[in-house]
């Protein structure tokens, strides 16, 4: 592929406009495309903070001078209209992606004829579940297209339903995907030129779903530290004890896909142990079923707050039955954070050297893991020197990678 203009039609702060990142620092990015945008100076900072804390990361400083269109007081209107209509979960989610689709095609409408009178043909990046008419509209135009797979896909949600079955009680209210969801899907990897996958298991997954290898890419995602991550220094007791015990973090979305069952088990298989488990993001389970001494249930954080629990925490545990890579992975090590991980997301802990990769998703997998952190935490201190000598990959070498895309 030459190095053609861009446009990136995007729902959400997802990777923290990684895509569009890249390509507005090389000059390519055209347009970006975007249910909300609350920039500094943006009235929308007027809202009561209820509604403004939502919104609060729609904005990116390395994107303040880039082409964004964004629909922000239409998403609005959309969210409050769904609200009164009672709708939630996948209703919800189809109705968005199906409301922002419509939006996106509008504008693309009024920014094509700029590209036909020159004779451009540029590229169109989105991402999957909210991508068809978005993709079909670029195809009508002649233009080249690119999906960004954000999950494994049906092969995923066969390893949820399972987990679900296991632990019902975890998640009584918890609903399987819509056949139109994947039926739609399918439809967009049809329609669409290239795949691109962030990680060698979601290609594993999407292969096994039916998808042509040859149309699947690999890109990693990426991830800029903070400037305060670079300087952080991270320090280890000789011995942990109830005074000072080993603190380990999950951050994400509490749920049954994210390995929460086996952390569960591995709390109460722990918890005479000097061990805590702080776990912060969305609770989507039933908690009540597992209240426990060494767990501290933080609940959801603004993303703009959680650098001070990777900070304070002495592991990273991500035990996640399947992801398409894994962002917080990232996260963790740009503050110098050992990490647990399954084998189930992006290949990103080096097992041994700055981490562990788990054999098994279990409780007793993970508790042998933390037990010898509890007598050798030199173990501890050795990862973290390795990951002290890392550096991320950076944004314009993830443009490098776009461009490789054919």
């Amino acid at each position: 592929m030459n190095s053609s203009p861009w446009v990136c039609c995007q729902i959400g702060a997802r990777e923290h406009y990684a895509i569009p990142r890249s390509l507005h620092q090389t000059g390519q990015l055209t347009s970006l495309i975007t249910d909300a945008w609350v920039s500094p100076n943006s009235m929308f900072n007027a809202l009561p903070d209820a509604l403004l804390r939502s919104l609060r990361d729609r904005f990116h400083p390395d994107l303040e001078t880039a082409p964004v269109q964004a629909f922000t007081a239409s998403l609005l209107q959309f969210e409050l209209h769904q609200k009164l209509q009672k709708t939630d979960g996948w209703d919800r989610t189809i109705a968005r992606n199906s409301w922002f689709q419509k939006r996106a095609v509008k504008q693309l409408q009024t920014i094509a004829p700029r590209f036909a009178m020159r004779g451009i043909r540029p590229t169109l990046f989105t991402y999957s579940y909210a991508a068809l008419e978005i993709l079909r509209y670029a195809k009508s135009q002649g233009w080249h297209t690119v999906l960004g797979q954000i999950d494994p896909g049906p092969i995923e949600e066969a390893i949820v339903i399972r987990e679900h079955e296991k632990h019902p009680a975890l998640a009584p209210f918890w609903q399987p995907v819509p056949p139109f969801y994947w039926e739609n899907w399918k439809l967009e990897c049809e329609t669409v030129d290239r795949i691109v996958v962030n990680s060698d298991w979601s290609r594993q997954a999407l292969q096994q779903a039916g998808i042509t290898a040859e149309k699947i890419d690999i890109v990693p995602l990426v991830y800029s530290p903070p400037e305060a991550a670079r300087s952080f220094q991270r320090t280890y007791p000789d011995k942990f004890s109830v005074e000072r015990p080993l603190r380990v973090l999950f951050l994400g979305q509490v749920i049954l896909r994210k390995g929460i069952a086996a952390l569960l088990e591995t709390a109460q298989i722990l918890q005479n142990e000097p061990i805590e488990f702080w776990i912060v993001g969305g609770i989507g389970i039933d908690r009540s079923q597992m209240n426990l001494p060494n767990i501290r249930w933080v609940g959801a954080v603004p993303r703009s707050e959680a650098a001070q629990y990777y900070q304070q925490a002495d592991v990273f545990l991500f035990p996640t039955l399947s992801d398409g890579f894994g962002l917080t992975q990232l996260e963790a090590q740009a503050w110098k954070l050992p990490l647990i991980v399954s084998r189930f997301c992006g290949a990103v802990v080096k097992d041994g050297v700055d981490g562990v990769v788990l054999s098994d998703i279990t409780g007793w997998e993970i508790a042998e893991t933390l037990k010898n952190f509890l007598i050798q935490p030199e173990q501890l201190q050795k990862f973290y020197q390795h990951l002290e000598k890392c550096k991320s990959w950076g944004l314009v070498d993830l443009s490098r990678q776009l461009q490789t895309l054919k």
